[in-house]
């Protein structure tokens, strides 16, 4: 029996952790009146000195503590205010700003429900270690009011002997801003920045487009090595629109600044796709499940567009009958790429398997779970989705795979694997 190792850390839904976010109302006219915005506007400008003050010192006393930079962040959100409305600055005190951006903003907790379905990969920065530590940098599903999905992350060492030390999140959660205000209008790429004092274990990317409005699900993180020798980290990622969804893929360089970027192609119509960590034969390769049933090997010349595949895996094994899938991004051993995998069974419980592939020929199965590798036990069943386990992505650290992985939809707990034992194990 394959001896998987759980850490006792469990990461759960937490309300408590809040940012403020743009409160979005009617713009329009309604026949001769005003829109509703306007009038709100109009209703802080005509309060008497007094009044506004004794209500901006409230909005401070309930909300200045719960969030970093308050003040800033109504300044900013009445800028946004004042272009669309076209307002005059100089008529406006400071207090004011603040007190019309206060009204056009909310609190959102954005991990109230769950968190869910994490992907882990080595961090930029490696410096200060001990020999046989790793830094790694873990992204979270985090789903919030509206069941809205969004993108968090944390931050954790590796120790050598299978020790795992998270960093603590920072007081204040911080949202990553966009620049460009045109960008976010439409479903074409949109740059967002984490603010420079802003820890990345705080940081949270919201949905920014329409195709992304109802939620980012699902980021598959990988440390992409470019033939040039260049590091960048990506991860796919689903964006939903509320009807629709669409494969997208973030890019970034340092997670401080990310690009988030629609893919294009008849694969990227799919949920569930996973980017090899570099070019296999010259050209790009991902895993994909283009019908809802099977796993597809994909190629493609291009990062960004991705088309039809050819049949990789089928489900086989009982533990997989329904449908099969992929759990992240493959990691390269020296035996070949080790691709995870995620298995539907009878009354739709969830497993996780494994499956090795030819380094050469990835097309080429070299061995698959038998039996799976984790599955739903007794007291990982209840949640917002019983009998689920799920992970968007795990790590080779020393002669161990760390698995992060997601419990019923609703939390996320750790465990250990020695690889060679996992190889052992696949028929």
């Amino acid at each position: 029996m394959l001896e998987v190792r759980h850490h006792p850390l469990r990461l759960q839904a937490d309300p408590s952790r809040v940012v403020v976010r743009p409160f979005h109302v009617g713009t329009e006219p309604v026949g001769a009146a005003p829109s509703r915005m306007e009038r709100i506007v109009r209703a802080v400008m005509d309060m008497d000195r007094a009044t506004m003050l004794a209500e901006l010192e409230l909005v401070f006393r309930d909300f200045e503590t719960r969030h970093w930079q308050t003040r800033s962040i109504f300044r900013q959100r009445y800028a946004e205010i004042e272009q669309l409305l076209g307002l005059d600055p100089s008529q406006t005190s400071d207090e004011k700003k603040e007190l019309i951006g206060a009204y056009f903003c909310h609190e959102y907790s954005y991990a109230a429900a769950a968190l869910m379905n994490p992907s882990v990969v080595p961090h930029p920065d490696q410096s200060g270690l001990r020999p046989g530590c790793q830094r790694i940098i873990i992204s979270l599903r985090a789903v919030g009011e509206g069941h809205i999905s969004s993108i968090a992350f944390r931050e954790a060492i590796l120790t050598p002997r299978g020790g795992f030390d998270l960093a603590p999140e920072p007081p204040f959660a911080t949202a990553v801003n966009s620049i460009d205000d045109e960008a976010t209008s439409t479903d074409g790429p949109v740059e967002v920045f984490r603010h420079v004092e802003a820890n990345l274990s705080g940081t949270v990317i919201f949905p920014m487009t329409p195709a992304q409005r109802n939620g980012l699900e699902d980021l598959r993180l990988v440390r992409f090595e470019h033939e040039d020798g260049e590091l960048e980290w990506l991860g796919t990622y689903t964006a939903y629109s509320g009807r629709e969804i669409q494969s997208e893929m973030l890019r970034t360089r340092d997670f401080r600044a990310f690009m988030l970027a629609p893919m294009t192609g008849t694969a990227a119509r799919n949920k569930g796709m996973a980017l090899f960590p570099r070019m296999v034969g010259g050209r790009y390769a991902m895993i994909g499940r283009q019908d809802g049933e099977n796993l597809f090997l994909i190629r493609s010349d291009r990062i960004d567009h991705w088309d039809e595949g050819e049949l990789l895996l089928a489900p086989k094994y009982p533990w997989e009958m329904v449908q099969i899938g992929n759990c992240g991004a493959p990691i390269e051993l020296d035996e070949g790429w080790l691709l995870l995998t995620h298995g539907v069974g009878a009354m739709r419980k969830y497993s996780i398997g494994a499956v090795l592939l030819d380094k050469n020929n990835p097309s080429k199965v070299l061995g698959r779970s038998v039996q799976p590798l984790l599955s739903a036990a007794d007291e990982d069943r209840e949640g917002y989705v019983p009998n689920v386990v799920y992970t968007c992505g795990a790590l080779k650290h020393g002669k161990q795979l760390f698995l992060p992985y997601g419990v019923a939809d609703s939390s996320v707990t750790f465990a250990f694997v020695e690889i060679a034992d996992l190889l052992a194990d696949l028929g």
